[in-house]
């Protein structure tokens, strides 16, 4: 069935506008090769957004993804803003952003393309039990979106940002956490601090109380210190992690190098509407810009999983994804996955692999 629908699109900063070009090429070729027709609004939020409107997302800019079926992010930030108060930085935009869309589950999943094992950093002998885990984010509360004070006290600088979750918040959450290793393998570890903080106390009474509802999925909890050092130890023994805004930032990027490159990974995220929020999880390496060297793959899988999850076009997704293991198959590497050892290894730009993953999709 013919379907026609308005993506938002957020180029960024640094790389971004590069990647983003790249996934926008390969939503194109889906869309001919299944009859569809993409309709693009481009939308300024981060850096950009300060330089051209002295804000980080001025609300007509958000309007225009309010009005949008889905939206595609590359990359915000870098360090031409750094010195800005906090309230003007690019990254306070994307905070704005997901508390706008209602985007309160961000999914990143970490599985290992096995063209790529060589690239983990960990022992084969880990890398060969498998990785094949999804990281569930809450994504609008927490110390991100608490209250953060500044003052001076007794002639010293003080600095205050509180955590805060309500039952409702963790709920939610956790629900998509045991929905989504409902349809994986039926594993979900919680994750938090409990020895330490109230949140977190809070968070593991409420996942056990929802337990009661998912009798076929195995919940275990975890202390996120612990859980960083099993993510290293071994990465098999997960299914789907569920946990709070901070320690699923930092899980998530530590999960991606497992894989091999953060220039890999995608994510979702999503509230109670079918539009989402799809972005690669690196950031906008500002050192990479217009140099042609950045890895699209990201971004691109970032655009299958919105056709997939916003729009319901499985098959779509699984072509697009399927061109890039084929790609993989074909030896070519952007510079943060290429190894010069490995025999038919070729090196290419952003540019190049995204035109090869979109030559594999009109192929079919």
């Amino acid at each position: 069935m013919t379907m026609e629908k308005t993506i938002a699109v957020i180029r960024g900063d640094g790389i971004g506008p590069e990647i983003i070009e790249q996934a926008l090429r390969a939503l194109d070729a889906a869309a001919a090769r299944y009859g569809h027709r993409f309709h693009y609004v481009d939308a300024d939020m981060g850096g950009c957004a300060i330089d051209r409107w002295g804000d980080p997302l001025p609300q007509a800019e958000l309007d225009k993804c309010l009005g949008s079926d889905s939206v595609l992010l590359g990359a915000v930030g870098g360090p031409k803003w750094n010195g800005l108060p906090g309230d003007k930085r690019p990254e306070k935009g994307l905070l704005r952003l997901r508390a706008g869309l209602g985007v309160y589950s961000n999914n990143r999943p970490a599985r290992i393309w096995p063209q790529l094992a060589a690239a983990s950093p960990l022992k084969q002998e880990i890398v060969d039990r498998g990785i094949d885990f999804l990281i569930v984010r809450e994504l609008i509360g927490g110390v991100y979106f608490g209250t953060h004070t500044t003052a001076v006290e007794n002639g010293q600088r003080r600095a205050a940002d509180i955590m805060s979750y309500t039952e409702q918040e963790i709920r939610r959450i956790g629900r998509i956490g045991f929905e989504t290793a409902r349809k994986r393998r039926g594993k979900l570890c919680s994750v938090e601090k409990s020895n330490v903080l109230d949140c977190s106390r809070l968070w593991k009474a409420v996942l056990h109380e929802l337990a009661a509802e998912y009798p076929d999925v195995e919940l275990s909890d975890m202390l996120v210190d612990n859980c960083a050092m099993q993510l290293v130890r071994d990465p098999s023994q997960f299914d789907v992690i569920v946990t709070e805004n901070l320690f699923g930032d930092i899980l998530s990027d530590e999960a991606s190098m497992l894989t091999g490159s953060i220039g890999m990974i995608p994510s979702s995220s999503l509230g109670d509407t079918s539009r989402g929020l799809y972005e690669p999880i690196h950031g906008s390496a500002p050192d990479l810009a217009g140099t042609d060297q950045a890895n699209p793959i990201g971004t691109i899988l970032s655009a299958a999983m919105l056709l997939r999850y916003s729009f319901g076009l499985t098959a779509e997704a699984d072509a697009m994804e399927r061109a890039v293991s084929q790609v993989l198959d074909q030896g070519l590497r952007t510079g943060d996955i290429y190894d010069e050892a490995a025999p038919g290894c070729r090196k290419v730009g952003c540019r190049e692999m995204g035109a090869a993953i979109v030559r594999q999709m009109q192929a079919g």
